[in-house]
């Protein structure tokens, strides 16, 4: 008798003996694949991690469009938290901020109102201080979801429905690139230009043979928030061609000199995903301890209009020394290494460049045939109810005569789908007829309910006729000067 036979026969207590081998190689596994496929890695169709998918789904269902005020975000991580994240409110506000900063995001998804931080490392204030509400953009991102574009699951309670994948337009795994450690594996991935995107994309659905030069037609190469400058094309293809591949990015700056000969280095943009304030604090260091030789000042002017680091260099020393030197020695040069490592099908893979966008549109042809199912199904139910209204209106004074003289709603519809057919809907009829009015009034209790509760739907002007007579007069000329002043 196995184990679950004994349970079945109510044998409790039992002590079975495991290997202590095979449960911890089994843990381990279970372990290592909930980090991989809900919490580390991005989807390949969706470019999104499960918390950054709950957030942006969890706004939508508030109502955070972009057109609209914003709201506090501890609402919103609560919000998330209760329905579709019960992970903790730390790593619910951290993936909500991180969506928001526009240099960690080439493409922000969210809008935040208040301190969200900066690239020098300042911690994002408490959420009971912040407010967000989505980006123009997210819209995209988001468009069709209601039209049986994605496939919907239950949340972790099963009292609430979530997206396996938002029903995105636009490439986010190559917008906005992701980061992330698992188990096992990591991914890092670079952000790019969305009109080059969409150019390769085009190209990839003209020519699916296409290869990596050809793609690089159009994606010269990662296009980092922060901008700097990328050195080289070669670690560029490799990363296309294989997945992974690193890149050198320098700092863009300008010397300019001034009346008097004294030159002066100035930074405009700094290597992604760098500390600037850190950057500039080992410079500093640096000078101090006389390993950087000709800096007599250094001060971060950055402002509302970007970035702005000033070093000003000794009279009589070559800024292109310095300058270089400092390349060698601090962040003003970095590396970016690509990994590109996501989930497709709900594996992790290694992708090329071909692979993420192969994978996208595929995807995206898929969200097209299902938006277009449901709005061909939709199109044909109203046509059912098109072709009962077209019955009704050929024999009209007939269906009013059935009506007036049956003795409940139940009994009039029978008849009249017994007269002119099944294709004959009385409720519907009445819906499509409210959908053409102004106003609805009720004039008596033994209306369908269906009918009552589609009407208050439609937020039109709704008056239910009172029983007492004196109330008529001052009900209705409410009623009608809604109506008129609309």
């Amino acid at each position: 008798m196995d184990i679950e036979e004994k349970k079945e026969e109510g044998l409790t207590g039992i002590i079975e003996p495991v290997e202590i081998d095979h449960e911890m190689r089994t843990a381990y596994i279970d372990y290592s694949m909930s980090v991989i496929v809900s919490r580390a890695l991005p989807d390949v169709r969706d470019g999104l991690k499960p918390v950054q998918r709950r957030v942006l789904f969890g706004m939508d269902g508030l109502g955070l469009s972009y057109s609209g005020p914003t709201r506090k975000c501890a609402k919103i991580v609560g919000e998330v938290l209760g329905k579709y994240h019960p992970h903790g409110d730390s790593s619910v506000y951290d993936a909500l901020a991180r969506l928001a900063q526009p240099w960690n995001q080439r493409y922000p998804m969210i809008f935040g109102q208040g301190n969200f931080g900066s690239m020098d490392g300042d911690p994002v204030a408490a959420m009971r201080y912040t407010e967000a509400k989505l980006q123009k953009m997210t819209d995209d991102v988001l468009a069709d979801i209601d039209k049986n574009t994605v496939d919907m699951t239950l949340n972790f309670d099963d009292t609430e429905e979530e997206p396996t994948v938002l029903p995105t337009k636009a490439p986010l795994l190559l917008l906005n690139g992701s980061s992330g450690i698992a188990v096992g594996m990591a991914t890092n991935m670079a952000p790019h230009n969305l009109g080059e995107c969409c150019d390769a994309i085009c190209a990839y659905i003209d020519n699916p043979d296409i290869d990596t030069d050809g793609l690089m037609q159009h994606i010269k190469g990662p296009d980092f928030p922060t901008g700097g400058i990328i050195m080289g094309v070669s670690g560029i293809k490799e990363a296309y061609e294989t997945g992974r591949g690193k890149v050198v990015v320098r700092a863009k700056t300008d010397i300019e000199v001034a009346d008097n000969g004294r030159e002066t280095i100035v930074v405009s943009e700094i290597p992604y995903m760098v500390n600037k304030k850190e950057m500039i604090e080992k410079i500093g260091q640096m000078v101090e301890d006389k390993k950087i030789e000709g800096i007599t000042y250094i001060n971060d002017e950055t402002s509302r209009e970007g970035v702005r680091v000033v070093i000003r260099v000794k009279q009589g020393c070559n800024s292109n020394v310095v300058l270089n030197t400092l390349f060698k020695y601090t962040q003003l040069q970095s590396s970016f290494a690509f990994n590109n490592v996501a989930l497709v099908k709900g594996r992790p893979r290694t992708l090329s460049l071909k692979d993420m966008i192969a994978d996208f549109v595929d995807f995206r042809h898929d969200v097209i045939i299902r938006r277009t199912k449901f709005e061909l199904d939709k199109a044909q139910k109203r046509a059912h109810i098109l072709e009962g209204l077209l019955k009704a209106i050929d024999v009209i004074d007939e269906i009013i005569h059935i009506i007036r003289h049956s003795a409940n709603v139940d009994e009039a519809k029978a008849e009249l789908i017994e007269k002119y057919g099944d294709t004959f809907d009385a409720v519907e009829l009445g819906k499509l007829a409210i959908d053409y009015s102004d106003g609805v009034v009720q004039v008596d209790d033994q209306v369908n309910a269906d009918l009552v509760r589609y009407a208050q739907s439609e937020n039109k002007p709704l008056i239910v006729h009172p029983q007492a007579e004196a109330e008529v007069k001052g009900l209705y000329a409410d009623f009608y000067g809604k109506l008129l002043g609309e």
